[in-house]
């Protein structure tokens, strides 16, 4: 038998999204307030970071952790803020592209101390060109001008 507070939750969940679904209806009712709390309040809100990047971000996630349903809801969710299909193809391929080079360092076992310092080296050589005025590094692959952000 559902509580008032279960029954206010399900209320508010079916306000914002037409439907209770299913799996939202199988959360124990001691985690159900939180866990919709912070779906509103953190994951549907408009915060720093824009709805549609949070849903690439997901898929990224979705795609790593081999999550069909969080694969399924955070592509529709991108495409619903207005991710375009090259949009979603890149973040998942960046996802892949992570996911591979955290393999292989992780494999090989690369000194955590030294790969820290080079990357901070790396990002602070990037820094100070583009700080200068020198033109961002080319991408081989299209020939276009990559973008980095400071």
């Amino acid at each position: 038998m559902a509580t008032e507070l279960t029954r206010s939750v399900f209320a508010e969940v079916e306000q914002t999204f037409g439907l209770v679904p299913t799996w939202f209806r199988e959360v124990p009712e001691s985690a159900l307030p939180s866990l919709w709390g912070q779906f509103r309040d953190f994951y549907l809100a408009d915060t720093k970071i824009p709805n549609k990047y949070k849903e690439l971000i997901g898929l990224g996630v979705s795609g790593a952790t081999r999550c069909r349903y969080c694969a399924l809801f955070h592509t529709e969710a991108a495409r619903l803020w207005g991710a375009t299909e090259e949009e979603i193809a890149e973040a998942s391929m960046m996802a892949a592209f992570t996911m591979g080079a955290s393999t292989f360092v992780n494999a090989i076992q690369t000194d955590y101390e030294t790969f820290k310092k080079e990357t901070e080296a790396v990002v602070a050589y990037v820094r100070a060109k583009l700080a200068g005025g020198t033109e961002a590094p080319v991408t081989r692959a299209t020939g276009r001008e990559t973008v980095a952000h400071a």
